[in-house]
């Protein structure tokens, strides 16, 4: 069988010269990868830009940060339960000495220089401290241990001569059998029917999830209950009004996003009573709202979208999405629609912490 081929992304490892790097914290509340852990700035490429041109573009607009001789380091590779890829990222190293406070961040919560010994002590991206781990190991060099001052090779050295990166292979996250607990995002969905309609957004085409695709009334569970969010971003979305005592649990998604991505519990609850008509409340993230036939979807419609209602038609309560490998206590779930794949698709970006930003 012939293996995909795999896009790739970039990230930049930046290195001052108290050997100090330089990680990026991405929001923690949003629907995106490596969700509230440190990693690296970077992103994928636009069509047609080759990677040396996405690694500076992606740092001019995360923070205006121009960084002059970026060289590319290595690259990390997930892998799927059979050792094939399924993404890539290539880090590029370069040394940079300002203060990451004064730069205007245009995405997470902030950067900031980093002794690699507080790193054990960080929630960090896997990827970025084996990163971090192979760069040091490049500047102790063969000669660590064996003297002062000896083997040093500097921030932009390499392990190998024959002119190829290093690789860093991973097993994604969304392929382990490990039974370690992790943290699953909540996100609650409105399901609304009117004469046989039913309600969906067009999302916001700047939105870093999904954008001009069709997609539930939907946010993410706070601390509060999956029926007070219903309420609330019913309310806050498109000015309804509902009641909790009239909605039932119709149908959960659970699915990985992307390899390495955090697993994430989609909650649709049918409301059988509410006040209003749909109004744009947060027009930056939803431009339309329109009652559709639900055997004639929009296109494009988000995949999970369409996975839930189909599930809701066919009286299915549960379905996965993005799950590669089943535990052998798994319980059984309903089929996937056509067009949906329940097991396989889980390829994503590159790099899951160089993911678009966005919400559900």
């Amino acid at each position: 069988m012939t293996t995909p081929t795999v896009a790739t992304t970039t990230a930049a490892l930046l290195v001052n010269d108290d050997r100090h790097y330089l990680l990026h914290l991405r929001d923690a509340n949003k629907n995106i990868a490596c969700a509230g852990q440190w990693s690296l700035p970077g992103g994928h490429p636009e069509p047609g830009e080759s990677l040396d041109d996405t690694i500076s573009r992606e740092l001019l607009e995360e923070a205006d940060l121009r960084v002059p001789g970026l060289t590319p380091l290595v690259v990390i590779e997930d892998t799927d339960a059979d050792d094939r890829p399924t993404s890539r990222v290539q880090v590029y190293v370069g040394t940079w000495n300002g203060d990451p406070a004064q730069l205007p961040l245009t995405e997470g919560i902030m950067l900031r220089w980093t002794d690699p010994e507080q790193i054990p002590y960080l929630t960090m991206d896997p990827g970025t401290t084996a990163v971090i781990r192979h760069h040091q190991q490049l500047e102790r060099g063969p000669g660590h241990g064996q003297g002062q001052g000896q083997g040093r090779q500097g921030p932009h050295a390499r392990a190998r001569g024959d002119g190829h990166l290093p690789v860093l292979r991973m097993r994604s996250a969304s392929t382990s059998t490990s039974t370690k607990t992790v943290p699953n995002v909540i996100g609650v969905h409105l399901y609304l029917e009117r004469d046989g309609e039913i309600l969906l957004g067009l999302r916001h085409p700047d939105s870093a999830y999904a954008p001009l695709e069709h997609h539930f009334l939907a946010g993410h569970c706070e601390r509060e209950s999956a029926v007070d969010c219903l309420v609330r971003e019913a309310w806050e979305e498109a000015g309804l009004v509902i009641k909790g005592e009239d909605v039932d649990l119709v149908h959960v998604v659970h699915l990985v996003d992307a390899p390495g991505a955090p697993p994430r519990l989609q909650l649709v609850f049918r409301a059988r009573r509410w006040q209003g008509e749909p109004e744009l409340r947060e027009p930056d993230k939803c431009v339309s709202w329109g009652w559709w036939p639900v055997d004639a979807l929009p296109e494009p419609t988000v995949r999970y979208t369409r996975a839930a209602l189909d599930g809701i038609r066919h009286g299915r309560l549960y379905t996965e999405l993005g799950w590669s490998t089943r535990l052998a206590h798994g319980a059984a779930v309903g089929t996937a629609p056509a067009g949906v794949d329940a097991a396989a698709d889980v390829r994503g970006p590159a790099d899951p912490c160089h993911a678009p930003e966005g919400e559900v």
